[in-house]
């Protein structure tokens, strides 16, 4: 006997539950909720999008620093000594000039590899969502839950929990709480969407249906007050900050917050701030040093001569060049304790030996000077002079440099610098 297809189920073949009606209601709630995740992944992705945006458009106001005054007596172009073991930069690399378009182009290279990689694996990774770090199910409705008590006039709960609940405190009028546990603060400590307060908990809602607890009692920022996550449980009572250094000193300042000048960036200006910070520095033992071993006392004018200079603990292996925007952009890095950089060598002459002369003028002579060499053992180069234009005296100095062009940071202050320099007599 054939069976009708429009039998009606019965018991024998399943539950009635999931059908009719409710089965309608169950696929609208299925799509909704399906339809909510794409709808916090378009917003995540959006956000996603924007910060590469932002960033991206940062790139595009970026400008070079054009040509600056170079040495008068160096060659202009990057040449090798030595047999081609030693690179020379001229002018620490200040004529290799790059245009703007290079600039924005290297600028949104940077982005694409790090702004937009960073947050597309963050994304993947999970970093941040409903059950990392926050959300709903981490510190929501459980952490910091129903308040243990609540004043007869509606006010705020007068405790909770102490393990990241809601403000230990609060005024019997509804305000916002006065204190909240030292481990409640921000979207990742007991945090999330539902962590301690919210408008409910002390704010404008107390004293409504959701007075004393309930869901969304331990809500949404911490203890009381929209403002109430990033800021260590917002209206309470913040943990002291740790004094900077030198505090008590009555330093003027240790970063460019304080500066009315614009930002240094990384090209041969001056009238900027600098906000590389120092970086690394070794200790006293591996700090690095530099001598002239040899120089000639006198040379006639227009006659190559060589300096030999020679290094310790100092590896010469980092060099950005600065009309590349590589000037003050890096800070000191130590491999093995010893510093990496290269070093410098100028000759300029002097217009007397009486006063310090005026810092502005361009030398004769100037290289940075960069082997991929170098290290605990001292060891020596020779730097080719290709001679000095007039007669007179000549100071030559040679000086380490880290990769930001600066003398390297000693131990102590009472060390001597890695620099030397000698006088000599041009006829």
């Amino acid at each position: 006997m054939r069976r009708s297809k429009y039998r009606r189920p019965g018991s024998s073949t399943g539950s009635t539950w999931f059908s009719g009606r409710r089965r309608i209601i169950a696929v609208a709630a299925t799509l909704a909720a399906f339809g909510g995740i794409v709808t916090v992944t378009q917003i995540s992705s959006a956000s996603t999008n924007d910060n590469t945006k932002s960033a991206l458009a940062a790139c595009d106001n970026l400008k070079a620093g054009g040509q600056t005054k170079l040495s008068t007596n160096t060659r202009r172009n990057t040449y090798t000594t030595n047999n081609g073991t030693v690179t020379q930069h001229p002018d620490d690399g200040a004529g290799d000039v790059a245009t703007t378009a290079q600039v924005r182009a290297r600028c949104r290279d940077w982005v694409m590899n790090n702004v937009a990689n960073a947050q597309t694996n963050r994304r993947r990774n999970n970093g941040g969502g409903k059950n990392n770090g926050g959300g709903n199910n981490n510190g929501g409705n459980n952490n910091g839950g129903a308040a243990t008590s609540a004043p007869a006039n509606g006010g705020a709960a007068t405790s909770a929990p102490a393990d990241g609940g809601a403000a230990t405190s609060a005024p019997a009028d509804g305000g916002a709480a006065t204190s909240a546990p030292a481990d409640n603060g921000g979207n990742n400590n007991g945090g999330g969407d539902n962590n301690g307060g919210g408008n409910n908990n002390g704010g404008a809602d107390n004293g409504g249906n959701n007075n004393g607890g309930g869901d969304n009692n331990g809500g949404n920022n911490n203890g009381g007050g929209n403002n109430n996550g990033n800021n260590n449980g917002g209206n309470g009572t913040a943990a002291p900050s740790t004094p900077p250094p030198g505090a008590g000193l009555g330093i003027l300042t240790n970063s460019c917050a304080t500066s009315n000048l614009p930002q240094h960036d990384g090209f041969q200006k001056g009238d900027r701030c600098v906000s590389t910070e120092f970086g690394e520095v070794g200790s006293a033992a591996n700090n690095p040093s530099l001598l002239i071993t040899q120089a000639p006392r006198q040379v006639n004018r227009n006659t190559p001569f060589t300096l030999q200079i020679s290094t310790r603990n100092l590896i010469r292996d980092r060099f950005l060049a600065a009309g590349q925007g590589g000037y003050y952009v890096e800070s000191s890095v130590l491999q093995n304790g010893l510093v990496r950089g290269h070093f410098h060598t100028a000759c300029r002459m002097l217009a007397n030996t009486n006063e310090a002369p005026a810092p502005e003028g361009v030398p004769a002579f100037f290289v940075a000077t960069e082997d991929s060499k170098g290290g605990a053992t001292p060891d020596s180069v020779n730097i080719q002079v290709p001679g000095l234009p007039t007669a007179g005296t000549a100071q030559c100095a040679s000086w380490a440099g880290d990769g930001s062009h600066r003398i390297p940071m000693m131990e102590r202050a009472n060390q001597t610098p890695a620099f030397d320099v000698v006088k000599i007599r041009v006829r």
